[in-house]
């Protein structure tokens, strides 16, 4: 299997598995003030929407209407999403898990919050454990305080790749992103949600440099507009 990473800044992650594009929690410029292109230059067959905060669901309609993705993502952020045109989602629940075009996913618990824009009610926040065709285990943390949960990943064998958010205020910061990696046991990390707005702005290189020589953990790290083969 093949897998390329987009890196769209913020929190944003563009993935193509053997052809199928997915795209996590959807936030383009020009509302995502690092990100090069807008909602329209993207495609997607699948959205993973981990909670329903707009610096992460400013774009998911617009995208899903246009491309016909389906939306992986808890009940109520489905409810909403349908009742702005959305004919594609798939509620999902933490601890559930589901098999798609590209492999498994399993939906896993993110200590934050998930309102949404219009301030209704986006169901629990939440990560993504994905279990792609070829054996690849990717996981996306969403945004989550550092959980001991975690350790149940890492206790299941592990990922080869994981999504973790280290800007500190709205989520774990760096220190605890090094200790959620040793937790799920994970191959490699590539950071993410940081360096959006002066609140959350984080060292990335430092991070990895501290990951490698705490944790012996291989770690990339991607500026808005990268991208990495695996």
């Amino acid at each position: 299997m093949s897998l390329r990473l987009t890196y769209y800044g913020h929190a944003t992650m563009g993935l193509l598995a053997d052809g199928v594009r997915l795209v996590v929690d959807p936030f383009f410029a020009p509302d995502n003030p690092v990100a090069s292109v807008g909602v329209e230059a993207v495609e997607a067959d699948f959205i993973l929407q981990t909670h329903g905060h707009g610096d992460h669901i400013a774009h998911t309609a617009a995208l899903a209407k246009r491309t016909g993705a389906t939306v992986i993502c808890t009940p109520e952020i489905a409810g909403w999403l349908g009742k702005q045109g959305v004919k594609h989602t798939a509620g999902m629940n933490l601890g559930g898990a589901h098999s798609f075009a590209f492999g498994r996913v399993k939906m896993t618990i993110a200590h934050h919050s998930s309102g949404l824009p219009d301030g209704s009610y986006g169901g629990n926040p939440a990560g993504f454990l994905i279990h792609f065709n070829d054996g690849l285990d990717f996981y996306i943390a969403g945004d989550t305080a550092l959980t001991y949960d975690m350790r149940l990943i890492g206790e299941a064998g592990g990922v080869d790749y994981a999504l973790l958010p280290i800007g500190n205020n709205y989520t774990m910061g760096p220190d605890d992103a090094v200790t959620a990696a040793q937790f799920v046991q994970a191959k490699h990390v590539i950071p993410v949600h940081y360096n959006t707005w002066p609140v959350i702005a984080q060292d990335g290189e430092a991070f990895a440099e501290r990951l490698r020589r705490v944790a012996e953990i291989d770690c990339t790290v991607m500026r808005p507009g990268d991208t990495l083969d695996i």
